[in-house]
């Protein structure tokens, strides 16, 4: 799973895919309808690559947490998160990520991870067997590395 393309930009609603560079500026597209603007460089963007959640032991990359709430709960997140109690994206963030530090991870933050991981996932950007086949080449690599 590749976020490196996928950006979130401070101020502006959802996330965009970076569709090509230019001098001083990004072209990207939005997730939600698809309209293409330009990204200047005194926007504050971050690649979803880049994002991390705390947790009580190392940080976890946001492809991780999405791997954990694929693993947890499916294709489609199991609650309505845009009107769930803080007590209830808690209870969910836990459910997914057991480990999550719970006073730096805010409500408003897991509501934007189940937000983006819906988003991502309905759009087709996340692709959970890229990791798999990554560990079956490697594996067959190796084996066929021992045989010689």
């Amino acid at each position: 799973m590749d976020l490196s393309k996928i950006v979130s930009i401070s101020g502006k609603p959802g996330l965009y895919v970076v569709k090509s560079q230019a001098i001083g500026r990004l072209i990207v597209e939005s997730v939600l309808d698809g309209k293409c603007a330009p990204a200047f460089a005194r926007d504050r963007m971050s690649s979803l690559e880049e994002i991390s959640i705390f947790s009580t032991d190392d940080d976890r990359p946001l492809k991780e947490v999405f791997m954990m709430i694929h693993d947890k709960m499916g294709d489609k997140v199991d609650f309505d998160f845009k009107k769930a109690s803080n007590e209830e994206l808690r209870e969910k963030f836990a459910f997914v990520m057991p480990d999550y530090d719970e006073e730096a991870v805010y409500p408003s933050d897991m509501k934007k991870v189940f937000a983006w991981y819906q988003m991502l996932n309905d759009k087709g950007l996340l692709d959970f067997t890229v990791e798999e086949e990554k560990s079956d080449a490697e594996t067959s690599a190796e084996a066929s590395t021992e045989k010689e």
